[in-house]
């Protein structure tokens, strides 16, 4: 087996029985808490079958397999993965969960991305982030970061937020798709593929994609209205109001309407051991005046509007546009009385602030029988825009030059925008009347767009605003890339039960050149209860727009880090190279089985190689990082306080290349217990492992990576998770009780101000800190009052389960007492809500 430019020499197994607790028997069929305007939803229909083209209009598509059409008619058909017609989760030859909407209420999350990790054991989020990057939602899969995760609407293309993670960690690098900017409203259910599918999307889809289906009734209106907070710590108020209605347009299409408002209050942990480190008995400020180590105020709204309309027999329009806007702010270091007395007497915390506008309008136009093919022209044009500011802050330097400060400054403005256009074709055939085949052929183009405005001369500066010093002009600029591609797809049936799938894409991108990927995927049944698949891929990622060009300095009480861009002057001082594309293979392999009728279990193990990983290369400190951080402009701050070795400096490079292994097991069943009601049970687990086996050396020949960089790329997601989930349906009841188990995480933290001077602030010496593992238990107990109002009381992580306590010398200033960059349980602890849902 060969793929230019990639070549694969192996072949795997591959099976799932996809249908966790997230896509059980419950999940597929009518959930309880549905209004009735939802019942057509999850049985879809033909002319739903693919975001990208659907089948000719009455013609029957063969469903091949054990279970044939029989099963097909009460599944759900996905559209992810695959472009053969009317094939299931269960009669796919990659393996795809599909999570309904019911579930991911049932999860007690306001936000999608939380709700996510809820139902998904591959799926983990960082459970803290810091400064900007604590503005903006990511995801992780399969422990590997959010830029190799692709994210679908529709099966289109979803653009990516302008706000990058700068700080340290697993996650720096990344300008995910931020999932909280689309309504859940809109949701009808999301397709999860776990595999590498590169060949069939393009770039970026190296752990798995995540394909958000949106909802297409004509007819009905549900509302939902969400409240809770923390209850132990009596903050972190949350709400939710959501909407969601469609109706028809003419007698032949439809328009649906969706639309979510949002708020959630800071939670700031209040209990022992939180103290500022700086605090004495004679201090005039308050001991806990420090709440660094938070979670962000935010408000957002967010609308969509989808429609559908023939324009002939064949033809017919189509369009999704979505709108959102947030605010957000996080809290920074507290400053001593002594930082700015004329201001702030008594001190002040500095907050991080962004407004975001971010909007995707895809529109396009599908039809059937272009000479025997069905087909599908589409654009989209999708831009997030960032505004990030400083507020409750001061310039003390521009305070001694000119005797007074702005309070508030604007500190950069980003905006990251992405164009995109498909033609894509597909039709069936037969070769010799004997081999049923499904054909797929297209071509896109993508333009890629960002833009980074300077901050206002006060936020840069005499060292800049406290906490977050503004970009300066040498940090601005406008970049774009143009990518072309065209793939081709092959679905064989060689055999009844044998199906046989040979993908290849072919790309250009302007900065990076060419690159092909392929991809060969094949299941057989063996028996009506016995199954095996096996894929494998190659995969390309390019590196982002702003991991080639962002640059930034974030300012602390005691020192600054400089992040500094590949391509300048003061990133080429400390050893940085231009950036190449990261390069993968993935490897699938596994059996389902179902012993019983309705119980299903599977096994499935895989094996992820990349080269040439992006993230932040290991810092440099003292007068060397001082020098290389000048050159961009920026005057670093001096003075009583700040120490030369807490000043830092690094860039982003292709660190080294890692290899992922793991494992995913699933099983499910449904118990029905006739005057009792129905039990759906299920379980999913993920193990997960991730090795580093060769860390490349910078323009100096050092090498590029830390332990501490290690440690972000290997340990710091959970060895493994655990979800066991039971729904419980009776009469007009219903109740949801899930056990999740977040494994363990080692992380390798550097020494800060209350460690010995020979090691504090250290870019070389690190403490090695594990999280153990920790189970959750979450609650929810529903009723429906009638066909149209249902309520339920939740609690998640009812027992109150937070991570580990660092030592007091990894704890900067004190009141960080957990590990920012570990990828398990929030530091909230248990959060209890409650819901209405109204149908009609």
């Amino acid at each position: 087996m060969f793929v230019k430019r990639g070549l694969i020499f192996a072949a795997s197994v591959s099976m799932s029985a996809l249908c966790s607790h997230a896509s059980s028997a419950a999940s597929q069929q009518q959930d309880r808490q549905t209004s009735p305007s939802d019942t057509h939803k999850l049985k879809v229909k033909s002319s739903r079958i693919s975001a990208q083209s659907g089948p000719r209009k009455n013609e029957a598509k063969p469903v091949f397999g054990a279970r044939g059409a029989a099963q097909a008619s009460t599944e759900t058909f996905i559209v992810t993965g695959t472009h053969a017609y009317n094939r299931t989760a269960r009669t796919s030859s990659a393996p795809i969960t599909v999570i309904s909407s019911a579930a991911l209420r049932r999860s007690g999350q306001i936000n999608l991305a939380d709700a996510l990790t809820r139902v998904d054991p591959s799926i983990t989020t960082q459970n803290l982030a810091g400064d900007a990057g604590a503005l903006t939602s990511s995801i992780r899969m399969r422990g590997l970061n959010p830029n190799e995760v692709l994210v679908l609407v529709d099966g289109k293309r979803r653009h990516v937020t302008g706000n990058i993670y700068a700080d340290g960690g697993p996650q720096q690098g990344s300008t995910p798709v931020d999932l909280n900017m689309i309504p859940a409203s809109a949701i009808d259910h999301i397709e999860v593929l776990r595999d590498g599918a590169a060949a069939l999307y393009g770039s970026d889809a190296i752990a798995g994609v995540i394909n958000i289906i949106t909802k297409r009734a004509d007819h009905g209106l549900n509302v939902v209205a969400q409240t809770g907070a923390n209850a132990y710590n009596g903050d972190g108020w949350q709400y939710l109001v959501g909407l969601d209605g469609g109706f028809k347009l003419g007698s032949d299409g439809f328009v649906h309407l969706s639309g979510q408002a949002y708020h959630t209050d800071f939670f700031v942990s209040k209990s022992r051991g939180t103290d500022d480190h700086r605090w004495t008995a004679t201090s005039t400020w308050p001991a806990d005046s420090n709440h660094s180590q938070m979670t962000p105020e935010e408000t957002r709204g967010n609308l969509s509007i989808e429609w559908e309309k023939p324009i002939t027999e064949s033809v017919k329009t189509y369009g999704l546009i979505t709108y959102a806007h947030r605010h957000a702010e996080s809290y920074q270091n507290y400053r001593l009385p002594s930082t700015a007395p004329s201001y702030y007497p008594g001190g002040f915390s500095p907050r991080e602030v962004i407004d975001e506008d971010d909007f995707q309008a895809n529109i396009g136009v599908k039809g059937d029988n272009l000479f025997g093919f069905d087909w599908d022209l589409s654009t989209l044009y999708g831009q997030d825009g960032d505004v990030i500011r400083n507020k409750n802050s001061v310039n003390t330097g521009w305070l001694s030059a000119y005797g007074w400060s702005p309070t508030s400054f604007r500190a950069e403005n980003y905006t990251m925008a992405q164009w995109t256009s498909n033609f894509d074709l597909r039709r069936n055939f037969n070769i010799a009347h004997l081999v049923p085949v499904t054909f797929a052929i297209g071509a896109e183009h993508r333009l890629e767009t960002y833009q980074i405005k300077a901050g206002e001369p006060a936020s840069y500066l005499y060292g800049g605003a406290a906490a977050y010093a503004g970009l300066t002009p040498q940090n601005a600029g406008n970049w774009q890339r143009n990518v072309w591609a065209g793939y081709i797809d092959g679905d064989f049936h060689p055999l009844k039960h044998w199906d046989l799938d040979f993908a290849g894409r072919f790309e250009h991108y302007t900065d990076f050149g060419n690159t092909e990927t392929g991809k060969i995927t094949t299941r057989y049944d063996i028996t009506r209860r016995i199954a095996v698949r096996a894929t494998i891929s190659n995969g390309f990622r390019a590196p982002s727009l702003a991991e080639e060009h962002f640059s930034s300095l974030n300012v602390s009480p005691t020192g600054a880090t400089g992040l500094l861009s590949t391509t300048s002057a003061a990133g080429r001082l400390i050893g940085a190279n231009p950036l190449k594309p990261e390069r993968s293979t993935n490897v699938e392999g596994g059996i389902v089985i179902e012993p019983l009728d309705g119980f299903h279990i599977s096994a499935d193990v895989y094996q992820i190689n990349i080269r040439d990983r992006i993230t932040g290369a290991q810092a440099v400190n003292g007068q060397i990082a001082y020098n290389a951080i000048a050159l961009t402009g920026v005057q670093v701050p001096t003075g009583p306080g700040v120490d030369i070795s807490d000043i830092s400096a690094n860039y982003f490079a292709n660190v080294g290349s890692t290899r992922t292994q793991g494992v995913d097991i699933q099983a499910d069943y449904r118990w029905r217990l006739h005057h009792y009601g129905t039990l759906d049970l299920s379980l999913a687990v993920n193990l997960n492992r991730t090795r580093i086996h060769h860390v490349n050396t910078n323009a100096f020949g050092q090498p590029m990576a830390s332990a501490q960089t290690i440690g972000y790329l290997t340990s710091a997601a959970p060895r493994s998770k655990i979800i066991l989930n039971a729904y419980w349906t009776v009469g007009r009841w219903d109740v949801n009780v899930r056990q999740t188990r977040y494994g363990q995480t080692t992380s390798m933290l550097s020494y800060d101000d209350l460690a010995p001077a020979a090691i504090r602030y250290s870019t070389t010496q690190f403490a090695q800190f594990v999280n153990t593992p920790v189970w959750l238990t979450d609650l929810e107990v529903g009723y429906r009052i009638d066909p149209h109002w249902h309520v339920a009381l939740g609690a998640n992580n009812i027992f109150n389960q937070r991570p580990r306590r660092l030592n007091p010398i990894n704890n900067y200033l004190g009141p960080r007492m957990y590990d920012q960059s570990a990828s398990g349980i929030s530091i909230v602890g248990g959060y209890y809500y409650g819901r209405l849902n109204v149908g009609f």
